[in-house]
């Protein structure tokens, strides 16, 4: 099974500038390879990786800097993009900036990198063209490497190997038969069926108002100034802290609930259309004068369901479920909130507030999150029960509608 393992590196100042180096070569490929392919399709032709490939050799006899750089690492760049825009279509992939992406560079040939442990805490890695470079063994690396990713996260560098060690997916769950819905929500980050919760606050009061501290703080300076850069490094260093916060949140949810249940049953939320802006209102009466629209508290919302990390709950969830043999599914979201998990009636009055939930139909009361992640439970099982190929897993149409 491959698996990720991932390392702060220790490089020296001559290493750290020719990794900034082969990261700007890449993004430079990137960009262009990107814009080669607009061009084309302007004009009703495709060009495609093996042709950029051949033309890459050629532009690295006429440009020393990219002949200087490890020639795999701009190969998988071309490989990145063909990719990229085989699944998102040629027009939606997006364009790398220097500001915004972080250098980031890949070694595809695990066969010509060579780790070496050196005690407890260190050891070394020897990467084509840029040597030995040593990072903080936190982990042991468990495997045989595939490949390896340098990146720079902030002030410091790290390498991600792929390794495969060896592990294979169990044919038989530890509980067969256990399933378990799962809720997300804003106020419990993660709402089980069986009525459990997991819930963290990611970035305490007094970091958030240290955090707008430090962005107008950025807003002061200059463009371009060293003094906007070091501001905006220490907005960088405490938005880590709380990236870290939340990885480490997700990781340890997916573990407790890949362990327990042979079957997670997700809701398919749709988090980008969710956490859209609102569309302004104009007054029909007066030009240039707009309605309220509640664009303030909406993003509010929005920030709050950012500040959770849905997304990478469950994808945290699918990569633990490759060890325990757990199906992960998603299913509809539609009416799991409004609907009673007992009379299967939906009526959004039986909402009656965000924690409670009463129906007007039975007067079944329960917590509302668990209700829902009940009837999440109740769809999902459904779907696997005669789940197939050809179909798809969703929630099933309300029994009856009330209101």
């Amino acid at each position: 099974m491959l698996s990720g393992r991932r390392y702060r590196l220790d490089l020296t100042e001559e290493q750290s500038g020719f990794a900034e180096r082969i990261g700007g070569a890449c993004r430079s490929v990137w960009n262009t390879a990107l814009e080669q392919r607009r061009t084309y399709r302007r004009r009703g032709r495709f060009i495609g990786y093996h042709e950029q490939a051949r033309q890459l050799v050629e532009a690295k006899q006429d440009f020393g800097w990219l002949g200087e750089v490890p020639g795999h690492c701009l190969q998988q760049t071309l490989i990145d993009l063909d990719q990229a825009c085989a699944r998102h279509g040629t027009w939606k992939v997006r364009w790398k900036s220097k500001a915004r992406n972080a250098p980031s560079f890949r070694f595809p040939e695990g066969g010509k990198i060579t780790v070496e442990r050196l005690n407890r805490r260190w050891a070394r890695a020897k990467l084509p063209k840029l040597g030995w470079v040593r990072f903080r063994l936190t982990r042991p690396l468990g495997g045989k490497v595939k490949n390896a990713t340098i990146s720079r996260d902030g002030r410091h560098w790290y390498v991600s190997f792929l390794v495969d060690d060896g592990l294979t997916t169990s044919e038989r769950h530890a509980n067969p038969g256990s399933a378990v819905g799962v809720d997300r929500g804003v106020v419990k980050v993660v709402t089980r069926s069986d009525g459990r919760f997991h819930h963290q606050v990611f970035a305490r009061e007094r970091e958030v108002e240290h955090a707008r501290k430090l962005q107008r703080d950025v807003a002061r300076t200059m463009r371009g100034s060293a003094r906007r850069r070091r501001a905006a490094a220490r907005v960088a260093d405490l938005a880590r802290k709380i990236r870290n916060r939340r990885q480490d949140f997700a990781a340890r949810t997916a573990h407790v609930l890949a362990a327990d249940f042979e079957l997670i049953v997700f809701e398919a939320l749709a988090v980008r259309n969710m956490t859209a802006g609102v569309e302004p209102r104009p007054d029909p009466g007066r030009p240039g004068v707009f309605l309220v629209n509640g664009a303030a508290s909406k993003s509010g919302l929005n920030r709050t369901i950012l500040d959770k990390g849905w997304h990478r709950i469950e994808l945290a969830t699918r990569s633990r479920a490759r060890h325990t043999g757990t199906h992960v599914i998603t299913v509809n979201p539609a009416y799991t909130s409004q609907r009673c998990n007992v009379c299967t009636v939906v009526d959004r009055k039986s909402r009656e507030s965000q924690a409670v939930f009463r129906c007007t139909s039975c007067g079944h009361i329960e917590h509302a999150d668990v209700n829902a992640a009940k009837n999440i439970l109740t769809a999902g099982r459904a779907e696997h029960a005669q789940a197939g190929p050809a179909v798809r897993v969703g929630a099933r149409k309300p029994r009856n509608r009330v209101g």
